[in-house]
This record gives structure tokens, C-alpha cells and sequence, in this order.
């Protein structure tokens, strides 16, 4: 199964769909974090102990986590609402500038008293060499989630589609998980997660599953070395999530996908070099949502996911992809 019906994927749906990601609202609810890289160079080992010293000649600073998600919607063209929770610090308020600089609304976006959630990564001759993380993961509290579906609940008029980018830090919790699949159903609007395996049992009857392979394995207990694990992981994670359908992304070796109508499918990765997959999962699923909304079907969705990572792994960094940039690649 899987050969026999794989889709044909017709290129003009494709690129009407992407002009069309303009009018369409997302809500994006997660963790949110702040990517910061500290650029550099390496001259000579730490006298104190055997490391390089890293003389920093710039900083930027990037939207992360969920909030990268909500930054590659908009650099498709889609409006954006991000949902979750920042500390009353100096870098929530770096992040809510960052923020709204880019388009992307923040009226969901709640305070807390837990700290902002920032990842540095110091990089040397275009080199990682090590990467710092300051956060919470604390389950977030009765007022914070109060405050999150208050806020949500205004939105919901105005939404096309929600994406749930977990990363465990906290923000998606039963509660909030809950009154998401409830405005799923009454409104009819579909529900995408980026999954984090030990939140697994949240994700009953979702749209529409984003796991990497190794989160795949975690969630199933099969260790995916071929194509026949790779289709029972898949159907195992549709039957036991009731997901309508199931996008395992495989890094440089591409993406696999699942729903009962086409059995398993894969894409292959749109060839060209990868420098850095920091980030392509996010920006997976965001091509996949304004995809599903503006009437693409699962397959063809996933198509044009795949050009849209193929594009975003040839850049450094938590990097994002233009609608520019799908329309070559597609008359390419």
C-alpha cells in the first residue's frame, strides 16, 4: 500500500494556493521563545580551562520556539495571532517588539512571572560552539491559562486555522489543549501540532501531527529503519491519536506522510545543500497550515511543505522561506 495511490500533484494548485496565503488568519499557541546568536571569532584556547574564547563582533536576535512558527506564517503572507506566555522582563519586551516589527499580533501573547524562555547560541566561523538556555518549564498556572483562553476566545472569529507548536516548556497543558480542540470542532477550523512525545495523550483527534522521525519512535516505541517501520510508526501514531493525518519529517532524507485514504507516502527532499536544520520543522508546518486552509488537500499540502523546507535548510539559522522564493522553486 502507499505505491498505488500516491498522489498526483498538480503545480498550478499549488501556486494559486500560495497566493491566496494573504487573507488567512492562524493561531499560533505555544511555547515562545527568543533565539539569540552571539556571532564571533575564535583566536586562541581559554588559558582557565580547554576551550575556545569567542571574541563577539555582533548579536541578533530572532523569534523562537513558537514565536517562529507565528514569523514564518508571516513571511508567507499569512496573518498571525501568536498565543502564550513571556516573563515581565527586558526580553519579553525585546520579543513582543521583535514581534510586532514582523506583523505578528500579540494580543494573545500573557505575561508571567516565570522568566522570557531564550536560547544563545554562541557561533564561531560559522561554527556552533556552544549554546546556552534560560528557561522555565514549569506547567504554567489557573491565571495564566485563564488569561490565554480569555484572549483566544475573542480571536476565534476571525481564525482559519490553529497550530499547536509544543516544546515543553509548559504552555500547552490539558486545559489549554482542551478549549483548542473544542473551538476546532464548533468552528470547524482545523488543528495542527508540532508534538513533544511526553504530551502525546493532549494530542487525541487533532488535524493533523508533526512529529520528527526520532519523536515518531519515542511516541510509538518503533524504531523506523526502513519503509515498512516508517508505515507502521505512521498508522501507529493515526490510529492511536485519531489524527486525521500524520507528517513524520525526516530532516535531509525528507518528509513521510500518512492518512487513511492515501496509506503512506513519501517526499522525497528537494535537493540542494543543507547547512542548517535549526527551525525547518517550523517552518513545515506553517507552509502545511496555509496550505490546508486555502483548499489544498493533505498531499498537496505536504508537497509544497517539503519545497518550503528543501528552501529553509540552505540558509543559517532559525531562517524563514517567501512565497518569492515557492513560486521559483515550483516553475523551477
Amino acid at each position: 500500500m502507499g505505491h498505488q495511490n500516491e498522489p498526483v500533484i498538480d503545480y498550478t494548485r499549488l501556486k494559486e494556493a500560495v497566493q491566496r496565503f494573504d487573507g488567512s488568519c492562524i493561531l499560533v499557541i505555544g511555547d515562545i521563545m527568543l533565539d539569540q546568536f552571539v556571532w564571533g571569532e575564535v583566536s586562541r584556547i581559554s588559558p582557565e580551562a580547554p576551550v575556545p574564547v569567542v571574541q563577539v563582533h555582533k548579536e541578533t536576535m530572532l523569534l523562537g520556539g513558537a514565536a517562529n512558527v507565528a514569523n514564518n506564517l508571516r513571511t508567507l503572507g499569512g496573518l498571525v495571532v501568536l498565543g502564550g506566555v513571556i516573563g515581565r522582563d527586558d526580553m519579553g519586551r525585546v520579543l513582543r517588539e521583535l514581534a510586532s516589527s514582523r506583523g505578528i499580533d500579540t494580543t494573545a501573547v500573557v505575561d508571567t512571572t516565570r522568566p522570557t524562555t531564550i536560547k544563545s547560541r554562541i557561533i564561531a566561523r560559522g561554527q556552533q560552539v556552544v549554546r546556552v538556555d534560560r528557561e522555565s518549564n514549569r506547567p504554567i498556572n489557573g491565571p495564566s491559562i485563564q488569561a490565554l483562553l480569555g484572549t483566544i476566545e475573542e480571536l476565534v472569529p476571525q481564525i482559519k486555522g490553529i497550530i499547536v507548536s509544543d516544546y515543553a516548556k509548559g504552555v500547552i497543558v490539558p486545559e489549554i489543549m482542551y478549549e483548542l480542540k473544542k473551538i476546532s470542532k464548533d468552528n470547524g477550523v482545523p488543528l495542527f501540532v508540532d508534538p513533544k512525545p511526553v504530551n502525546r495523550q493532549l494530542y487525541m483527534g487533532v488535524s493533523l501531527i508533526t512529529p520528527n522521525q526520532q519523536e515518531a519512535e519515542i511516541m510509538t516505541g518503533i524504531e523506523i529503519r526502513d519503509r515498512e517501520s516508517l508505515k507502521r510508526a505512521a498508522q501507529g501514531l493515526h490510529e492511536g491519536l485519531e489524527a486525521d493525518a500524520v507528517l513524520i519529517t525526516q530532516g535531509s532524507r525528507g518528509m513521510a506522510f500518512w492518512q487513511e485514504e492515501t496509506g503512506l507516502f513519501l517526499v522525497p527532499t528537494t535537493g540542494r545543500e543543507v547547512f542548517d536544520v535549526t527551525g525547518a520543522g517550523d517552518t513545515v508546518i506553517a507552509t502545511m497550515a496555509l496550505g490546508i486552509v486555502n483548499g489544498l488537500s493533505y498531499p498537496e499540502a505536504a508537497y509544497l511543505a517539503n519545497i518550503a523546507a528543501g528552501i529553509v535548510v540552505g540558509k543559517i539559522g532559525t531562517a524563514t522561506v517567501t512565497i518569492r522564493e515557492i513560486i521559483d522553486a515550483l516553475s523551477g
